[in-house]
């Protein structure tokens, strides 16, 4: 007569469970260790841009200032700031004899700086050219919709013969291709007003601003700490 020898199932049971509790730790660290990796790749990508926007501005303010040329740079995005002063009439978007004086000097040292930076001509995305106005209005009965969308009309045709006139101008023609596909015109109107003392400085608000938009960042950021 053979007898069984028995069998300890909960034994085995614990065994089972070991073994899944050991593979689920396992892929627990693989997702930590492939989160920092994500994490800390994206941070640094995030580093080397805000080095490289920095660099940029600096070269170019002080460029700008060698050439005795007026423009607001920001140190930390490189969004820059044109008075409307320096390039139209009032309530006009045609480029006045200044304003074309003013973009002869300033479009090519703008854009070979530009494309002088190893790292942002190789990253840079986008160049966008944007128009704003003041909120002060236009003579007539319009209403307030009306009002903003002829703000919205003069700021997206000022910044449009801005972004003409620039690649019009002698700078380093061997990355005209590139730039053809980087330039984009906007209009903001008066929805973006520059406040000193929480009242709008009419003046600062009227400007065309230049921001650079590199690859993998969106346009929302582009501006931060302008």
């Amino acid at each position: 007569m053979r007898i069984r020898p028995k069998t300890d199932a909960n034994a085995d049971e614990n065994i089972f469970w070991v073994t899944m509790t050991d593979l689920m730790t396992g892929l627990v660290l693989v997702f930590i260790v492939l989160f920092f990796y994500a994490y800390m790749t994206s941070h640094y990508d995030k580093f080397q841009q805000e080095i490289a926007k920095e660099n940029a501005a600096k070269n170019l303010q002080e460029t700008l200032k060698e050439q005795n040329i007026d423009a607001n740079i920001d140190p930390s995005s490189g969004v820059v700031k044109i008075s409307d002063l320096e390039l139209f009439e009032v309530n006009s978007y045609e480029l006045s004899d200044k304003g074309k004086a003013y973009l002869d000097k300033f479009a090519p040292i703008y854009l070979n700086s530009i494309f002088s930076n190893e790292y942002l001509k190789e990253h840079i995305a986008k160049i966008i050219i944007q128009g704003h106005t003041d909120s002060q209005t236009f003579k007539g009965t319009y209403s307030e919709d009306e009002q903003y969308m002829k703000n919205m009309e003069l700021s997206l045709n000022r910044a449009f013969e801005v972004a003409n006139y620039m690649t019009n101008t002698p700078y380093n023609k061997a990355n005209g291709n590139k730039l053809r596909k980087m330039i984009i015109v906007e209009g903001a109107s008066f929805s973006e007003p520059v406040l000193v003392n929480g009242k709008e400085d009419y003046g600062k608000s009227r400007r065309v601003e230049l921001k650079l938009v590199l690859k993998g960042q969106s346009e929302n950021n582009s501006d931060q700490g302008s």
